[in-house]
């Protein structure tokens, strides 16, 4: 994993409340719930009276690896949830980032926390190969191939 990448990445070309609804879905498919939620536009727009595109901040979580991450170093917790962000890009495109978990081994080098982030980074990877789709449609970017498993 290059060392500086922390998230996966992906662009789809559907609207953005198309690709949320379809975001939360596949993330229950993965088995994650979604904790917390942010809407980044209204708390913009509340906050500071400005208007952004929409975006979300969706805090997924599956619970089992939780407790073992948190069993390895109880520090983990500041990295939970798994953020999912949605973001529209324009045009009917929208935007698609997960916090990689295999970021948590590089500030806890711990093997049974590398064994819970492989096994949430597995099924965040297969998530966004399915919201990709195998028609191509979707691009990924942000220097970590989403498909590349552990």
């Amino acid at each position: 994993m290059d060392s500086t990448a922390f998230t996966m990445s992906a662009t789809v070309p559907t609207s953005y409340d198309a690709t949320v609804a379809r975001v939360r879905m596949l993330l229950a498919d993965a088995g994650f719930g979604v904790l917390t939620e942010i809407d980044i536009r209204a708390t913009m727009r509340a906050k500071l009276d400005v208007e952004v595109p929409p975006q979300v901040i969706l805090g997924a979580c599956r619970p089992q690896l939780a407790h073992r991450a948190l069993q390895v170093d109880p520090r983990i917790a500041t990295l939970l949830p798994c953020n999912v962000v949605v973001a529209e890009e324009g045009e009917g495109r929208t935007r698609v980032e997960v916090f990689d978990p295999a970021f948590m081994t590089q500030v806890a080098p711990d093997p049974e926390l590398g064994a819970v982030a492989a096994d949430a980074r597995a099924r965040l990877a297969g998530m966004m190969d399915a919201l990709t789709g195998a028609d191509g449609t979707g691009t990924t970017d942000a220097g970590v191939d989403h498909a590349a498993g552990a």
